[in-house]
């Protein structure tokens, strides 16, 4: 896959500023460009069984749905089900990740973006993906790494002087308690170890390791050390379930 425009990143970015103000527009932009990389790399959706796991609102499920597939939302966090105002997909199912009511490779794509971060064990979660995949199926994960900066999420960048002092300074600032907690719903995973781990597998082959949204050398910049765990953002795994 050639490395997407700049005009694509900056539209995305400008969207996710706004994402508190305009919230269904910016996760339909998401959810269409996720679409599109999947389709990119596993051909269309239509008639495919896709499984879209801590999908809140149920963006994903719905554009997947759009294109003709067979996509089922699984979450963990009721709240999360009508979060921004978004209806939840009909038969949408609260589960956890890490053991989904699936049976094994039942899905063409298992699809999960944004979620690896707030997972205390990514290894059990990834297995998970794995079990529900059909042998020869696309597995997508994304995930915004700690080192990002934007992993200390809504209290970013001062993530980088420690999430207690990030925390603290953002309930100050604003006034309202903050929606993530490092060690309990947001976790400090990274670049180098996660592919590390996931190359260290039997069950999946990586078709492609590189930055989500970064317009220009996107693959190439996950392969830096140190560099990556800056640069890359958002990691976007693409793994193809072996055998």
């Amino acid at each position: 896959m050639k490395d997407p425009s700049l005009r694509r990143s900056v539209t995305l970015f400008r969207a996710f500023l706004r994402e508190q103000q305009e919230p269904e527009r910016c996760y339909s932009l998401l959810a269409r460009d996720a679409a599109d990389q999947v389709e990119a790399y596993g051909g269309r959706v239509a008639d495919r069984v896709v499984v879209d796991v801590g999908g809140g609102g149920g963006y994903f499920t719905q554009e997947f749905r759009r294109r003709g597939a067979q996509a089922f939302l699984f979450e963990p966090d009721l709240a999360e089900l009508g979060a921004a105002g978004q209806k939840p997909p009909d038969g949408a199912v609260v589960a956890d990740g890490y053991l989904l009511p699936l049976g094994d490779g039942v899905a063409d794509v298992a699809f999960s973006s944004n979620v690896l971060e707030h997972v205390c064990d990514p290894q059990t979660f990834l297995s998970e993906l794995v079990r529900v995949t059909r042998p020869g199926g696309l597995i997508y994960v994304s995930f915004t790494n700690w080192l990002s900066p934007w992993g200390g999420h809504e209290w970013a960048p001062w993530h980088y002087l420690g999430a207690d002092r990030a925390r603290l300074r953002y309930e100050k600032r604003t006034g309202r308690p903050a929606k993530h907690t490092l060690g309990e719903n947001l976790f400090a995973h990274h670049v180098g170890h996660t592919l590390r781990q996931v190359r260290a597998r039997d069950d999946v082959r990586v078709v492609a390791a590189r930055s989500r949204y970064w317009p220009f050398l996107a693959g190439a910049v996950t392969k830096v050390p140190g560099v990556r765990e800056f640069a890359t953002w958002n990691l976007l795994l693409i793994l193809r379930r072996y055998p």
